[in-house]
């Protein structure tokens, strides 16, 4: 009887160790999270803020009174909803059109074999070291030449085009299993037919994390958005947020600058949660492969 307690209890032992190790990991995470959203909420708790409580000497986190005062001004000040709707518009098409530029090149870099395909696609992601400060100036006398400023396809095309795209989808086909291509060849598939039916299905996670990382980068581009979209009927919102704090509407009422951040933010966390399981699955997958 002793010798079976003993038993049970060694054994008992190292699960009782890891689940303390997994609560105190658990914990830390939780600690980590909480200090992370205090931003978020400062913000959002700023926005509720008449303006004459915000820079007191105490802070306060709940907003005493609240009111939603911020954001009805800010309606009234600027034109947020046609800047919303082009924020809206150009991050869904630039979505759409660079996930199939990339889908399409990191086909051909992975499953089509042709002379020179690995050197071509190391200079192409070479590309990647060049910052966009540089090419900033020959796109938009490109752009200008074309008569795309104050234009959506001004705003859209130039960022069809992405390594980072290619570099992920390409990893993700590499992956798959021949066979199921030579099957689909045998049976009279052609190669578009593979792409369609078979590539793009398998490899969804990827897919995913890719239009959420440039859902993102759209969303939050400001800089070329500045020198494209000069009239506000085509401003994006990160470049009509700014002029907040400067130009012919400047301002300093910081719960009107919290309140179109809140509004900037709230779509971006929106995808991020609906895309979450698709996204952390694709960098698991991906960090196996290497």
């Amino acid at each position: 009887m002793n010798e079976s307690l003993a038993l049970t209890a060694t054994k008992r032992a190292p699960e009782a160790r890891q689940t303390l190790a997994n609560g105190l990991a658990y914990l830390g995470l939780i600690v980590l999270a909480l200090i992370m959203l205090i931003p978020f909420a400062w913000m959002l708790s700023t926005s509720l803020k008449p303006a004459e409580y915000i820079l007191r000497a105490t802070p306060e986190f709940i907003p005493n009174p609240a009111t939603i005062s911020s954001y009805t001004d800010l309606v009234d000040l600027m034109p947020v909803d046609r800047m919303l709707f082009n924020s809206a518009f150009v991050a869904v098409a630039g979505t759409v059109g660079q996930v199939v530029v990339a889908a399409l090149a990191a086909y051909a870099f992975s499953r089509l074999e042709w002379r020179g395909r690995n050197t071509v696609f190391v200079l192409y992601l070479l590309t990647m070291m060049v910052p966009r400060q540089v090419t900033l100036i020959p796109q938009f006398i490109l752009i200008r030449q074309l008569g795309w400023v104050n234009t959506y396809q001004g705003l859209i095309l130039p960022g069809l085009f992405s390594a980072f795209g290619v570099f992920l989808l390409r990893q993700s086909f590499l992956g798959m299993p021949r066979e199921l291509e030579e099957a689909a060849f045998i049976d009279g598939a052609n190669h578009f037919t593979v792409f369609w039916r078979i590539v793009l299905p398998t490899s969804k996670p990827a897919l995913a994390t890719l239009s959420v990382l440039s859902f993102m980068e759209y969303w939050n581009a400001y800089l070329w958005p500045l020198f494209v979209a000069r009239q506000d009927a085509f401003m994006t919102l990160p470049v009509g947020l700014a002029k907040l704090q400067g130009g012919p509407r400047a301002l300093t009422q910081w719960n009107m600058v919290m309140a179109g951040a809140v509004i900037t933010v709230l779509p971006i966390l929106i995808v991020y949660v609906f895309a979450q399981k698709w996204f952390i699955r694709s960098v698991t997958l991906s960090g196996i492969k290497g």
